[in-house]
């Protein structure tokens, strides 16, 4: 798992983070601190419908933990969110992605990568 967080300097969002490899195991607290969320992109190079999910908490377990955000990227896409008032994140983000949009589902994605960014102040 490769994850990235770049801090910005601009009026939207303070930082990026970029998971190379997003999989069923959760990235912990990946900013460090509580925020705001601006928009999440996601790149599927899977042959299959894959949710990436983010928890306000400073912890998080895939199949285990609720996720505040179930976002879906269609098969071999890339697909874009944008929430430009922001949702506020009071504890952190944590975030994982799996091939299911259930709160159980633990299934990791395939041999493609899946990538995901998201923008956060």
């Amino acid at each position: 798992m490769a994850v990235s967080v770049t801090n910005q300097s601009t009026p939207l969002g303070s930082k990026i983070v970029e998971d190379t490899n997003a999989t069923n195991v959760a990235v912990d607290n990946a900013t460090g601190a509580s925020g705001t969320l601006y928009a999440v992109e996601i790149v599927n190079a899977q042959g299959a419908v894959m949710y990436f999910k983010l928890a306000n908490a400073t912890t998080a377990t895939a199949g285990t933990t609720a996720a505040d955000i179930v976002l879906m990227c269609p098969a071999s896409t890339t697909k874009s969110y944008i929430f430009p008032s922001g949702i506020a994140f009071s504890n952190g983000f944590s975030h994982w992605c799996v091939t299911g949009a259930g709160e159980t589902n633990t299934t990791a994605p395939g041999a493609n990568n899946v990538t995901a960014r998201y923008v956060t102040s």
